[in-house]
């Protein structure tokens, strides 16, 4: 039985490190513990309770992971401190070992957190670690919410079944999993009637959706298009082999699927992919991306690079280059390399130096920021339709276009009613940074 009175006047802060699926998974904490009386605490309030939620896909996550525990135990004394995240579930000990962490919770124990709490706050007191082994690791926490953003992130799929050489996620989240469509439509339904307008689909492999229940990915897409209410869709993150010509052609003359799609190519080097045990090669990857232009021109395209992994020699890289700077891509996410302890990576001969590893990110990112300029600049002067957020008081509100170009509306004419509101706008010139285009309300 969960004494609700414990919680009742309490507070909690929040702190998210990763991906989007661990945004998603926060803003679901948080909202069932608003259920049991808990309010989010204030910027510069003391909070009962905090949670952080963990990234470990690389040594620097690893690190801030950590920094931001410590940081959290120290701005916050005397709060009971929960950890959770593939961190917490890779390295238990570790963050048990921590001063001040008093729950450890497991990719498979999330949704027992509220029980945790009850105890703690109406038991013994003691310290509660509870993490399993990836094996065991089966349940699926649903997660469909917004937090404090304007955007919903909806969890359809957790898990990965593919065994990266150089990656770990598989052992922080388990295998593959997934909930009915039916109950992801109803999720839909529910963020609809809560004023929601637009969704973004998160998962681990979520092209590998589908493993649970026998149904497919692109199922899933068409009956959420279907869901009123709703008026944009993206998808988070998608593997190239997975990447259906069927799903792109839905999406090209869906309702509510943006055309806007991210696609992990992590080499353009096929022999560096053999080595990453990656499901596909370069020409499979250059395919999908000239179906996806073929079909919707205006697409935004970002991909996901890894720069200096074990093999990667220096002929392999400027292949990549090459391959990147002839594709019509908008945006790259580069990111060096991390040696993680118990991957097949590190048995690859040829380590890159972290000097080199830099130079190689920065000719990527640069080239990063020539695409995706070029592809701003397409669309000065032309009219659009902008969801735009809310910003901080005395702050530019900025926006997203259908093909997610990043709009600003200037402090002045930011307005906080406009939050959630899908408006005309005119694109105008780049910002100074060039990471946004000034616009006008129409």
């Amino acid at each position: 039985m969960i004494d609700t009175s414990a919680f009742q006047g309490k507070t909690a802060a929040y702190f998210t490190l990763g991906c989007k699926l661990n945004f998603s998974e926060t803003s679901t904490f948080a909202k069932m513990l608003q259920e049991y009386g808990v309010v989010t605490a204030k910027k510069g309030e003391q909070a009962d309770i905090c949670l952080i939620n963990t990234c470990s896909v690389t040594e620097v996550a690893d690190r801030k992971c950590r920094q931001a525990i410590h940081r959290m135990v120290r701005n916050h004394p005397g709060a009971f401190v929960v950890v959770t995240g593939c961190y917490a579930q890779l390295k238990a000990e570790d963050v048990s070992g921590i001063e001040g962490v008093d729950l450890v919770l497991g990719s498979d124990e999330k949704a027992r957190l509220i029980q945790y709490l009850s105890e703690a706050w109406s038991g013994d007191g003691q310290k509660r670690f509870f993490t399993q082994k990836t094996k065991d690791i089966k349940s699926f926490a649903p997660s469909c919410s917004r937090g404090n953003r304007t955007r919903y992130f909806l969890k359809v799929q957790d898990g990965c079944d593919y065994f990266c050489t150089y990656c770990t996620i598989p052992y922080a989240r388990g295998f593959s999993r997934n909930p009915t469509i039916a109950s992801l439509v109803a999720q839909a339904e529910e963020a609809a009637s809560e004023g929601g307008k637009e969704i973004v689909l998160t998962g681990v492999n979520i092209g590998d959706f589908g493993k649970t229940t026998g149904e497919r990915f692109v199922d899933l897409v068409k009956a959420l298009d279907g869901v009123e209410g709703i008026s944009r869709y993206r998808i988070s993150s998608l593997e190239p082999d997975l990447l259906s010509d069927e799903l792109i052609e839905f999406c090209a003359k869906s309702r509510a699927f943006m055309p806007h799609f991210h696609i992990p190519l992590q080499s353009g080097s096929d022999t560096v992919l053999k080595l990453m045990h990656r499901h596909y090669d370069a020409q499979l990857f250059a395919d999908k991306i000239h179906r996806i232009k073929a079909l919707m021109p205006d697409a935004f395209i970002g991909v996901d690079v890894m720069v200096g992994c074990r093999g990667e020699t220096q002929e392999c890289f400027e292949e990549t280059y090459r391959f990147l700077d002839g594709l019509d891509v908008t945006q790259l996410h580069v990111f060096p390399y991390s040696e993680r302890p118990g991957t097949s990576a590190l048995s690859i001969p040829y380590v890159v130096s972290d000097k080199e590893k830099k130079l190689r990110s920065k000719r990527l990112l640069d080239l990063s920021d020539r695409k995706t300029e070029a592809f701003y600049r397409q669309y000065i002067g032309q009219e659009a339709e902008v969801l735009f957020e809310k910003a901080p008081r005395g702050r530019a509100m900025h926006g997203f276009t259908r093909n997610y170009i990043r709009v600003e509306l200037p402090a002045l004419e930011a307005d906080p009613l406009l939050d959630n509101q899908l408006r005309k706008v005119r694109l105008g010139e780049l910002t100074p940074d060039k990471q946004a285009l000034k616009v006008e309300l129409l």
